[in-house]
């Protein structure tokens, strides 16, 4: 009993590691669990959630689903993963949380990559997109080992506009029969614009051009094979240059319905 008294008191004054700390030291969640959950939930959308959809806005208002369960919650893991990396740059090796963060965005790729080439298979450009991503992701994961606080800095800044997107996407596919949607995508489409604007259109591209420069210097060429981080910034260049694209015609029609509303006013 004597020597039960210190080790009760040492248990006594244990306390559980942040979570943060827990999944840095843990493996990664293979990406195929991750597929598995975006599945079931892509599943959920398709045949309960919007059951009662029109036919053709149902495989879009399934993705926008499975898209709320990954955006944000990468968002948060990616900005803690970073924050919990011991050494920041763009040559830095991955650690096991920055991998968990990952996989979990391989996952979530795999599935809504499935959705276009199974549904929508003339979506080119999407597919194209998310062969791209998962490209980079795979190789930073898998091939490489390093890289990920650069690859995880632009996943925050792709995905921080998620939820809202998302939202505005749902309500645009119904605001032509429904007055409540059609308020909530004309209210939503000024902020939504003005945050993507300032992710994909400014903040991104500074963190791109200081990225591009690191590794055509050749610096991290040890870790990383040239053509790995060239094929980087190629995807992720392409990728800032159609966002840049698509928001600017958003843009354009935006003013555009305003001038018409103004005029009928």
């Amino acid at each position: 009993m004597e020597i039960a008294v210190p080790s009760l008191l040492l248990l006594s004054s244990f306390r559980p590691p942040p979570l943060w700390v827990s999944l840095s030291v843990e493996s990664s969640v293979p990406p195929h669990c991750a597929s598995k959950a975006f599945s079931v939930t892509y599943l959920l959308g398709y045949f309960v959630i919007f059951r009662n959809w029109n036919p053709k806005y149902r495989p879009d208002a399934s993705s926008c689903f499975i898209s709320l369960f990954h955006g944000s919650p990468a968002v948060f893991l990616a900005v803690a993963a970073i924050l919990n990396q011991p050494v920041r740059g763009f040559a830095s090796p991955n650690t096991n949380f920055q991998n968990l963060v990952l996989d979990f965005s391989i996952g979530y790729f795999t599935v809504d990559l499935l959705h276009y080439l199974i549904l929508i298979p003339g979506d080119y450009l999407f597919i194209a997109h998310h062969l791209a991503t998962l490209f980079v992701f795979v190789t930073c994961r898998y091939l490489v080992v390093h890289g990920a606080f650069s690859i995880l800095v632009l996943l925050v800044l792709a995905e921080v506009t998620s939820a809202c997107q998302n939202v505005w996407t749902l309500a645009g596919l119904r605001k032509a029969d429904l007055p409540i949607a059609a308020r909530i995508h004309k209210n939503l489409s000024p902020p939504f614009y003005g945050l993507y604007t300032i992710m994909r259109g400014f903040i991104g591209p500074v963190f791109f051009c200081k990225m591009s420069a690191y590794y055509l210097s050749g610096k991290a060429s040890n870790v990383i094979p040239i053509w790995v981080s060239a094929a980087w910034i190629v995807v992720v260049g392409g990728a800032i240059l159609v966002s840049i694209m698509w928001i600017s015609n958003l843009w354009l029609q935006f003013f555009k319905d305003e001038n018409v509303e103004k005029k009928d006013s």
